[in-house]
């Protein structure tokens, strides 16, 4: 009855080994082109709001000019909140990345 047990566990720590190689194997083919993918998705998160934010300032300044410069405010509210949503992207996966290792420790 004790070699049942020996056996039983034997194959449960085999099959979860084998179901982790599979994991890292499958993550480890995305690598290159998930982190361009994940740099390019930070860069035009910041890059639109940014340019938005010129853009909205330029159209102002012209149709209202004055003493501040419109398109130096927007410019810079649209570079804050692009890197505040990336920082929030980046978190969430930071996240979620964390997560898949825990689970993979259990």
């Amino acid at each position: 009855m004790k070699h049942d047990e020996i056996q039983k566990n034997f194959r449960q720590i085999i099959g979860s080994k084998e179901k982790q190689k599979l994991m890292e194997k499958q993550k480890s083919k995305r690598g290159l082109l998930f982190g361009l993918g994940m740099f390019g998705l930070v860069g035009w998160s910041v890059t639109v709001p940014t340019l938005l934010g010129a853009f909205l300032g330029i159209w102002l300044d012209k149709q209202f000019p004055g003493k501040q410069s419109w398109t130096l405010t927007f410019l810079l509210i649209g570079l804050i909140v692009g890197c505040v949503s990336a920082w929030h992207w980046l978190a969430s996966e930071d996240k979620d990345i964390h997560k898949n290792k825990e689970d993979k420790n259990e």
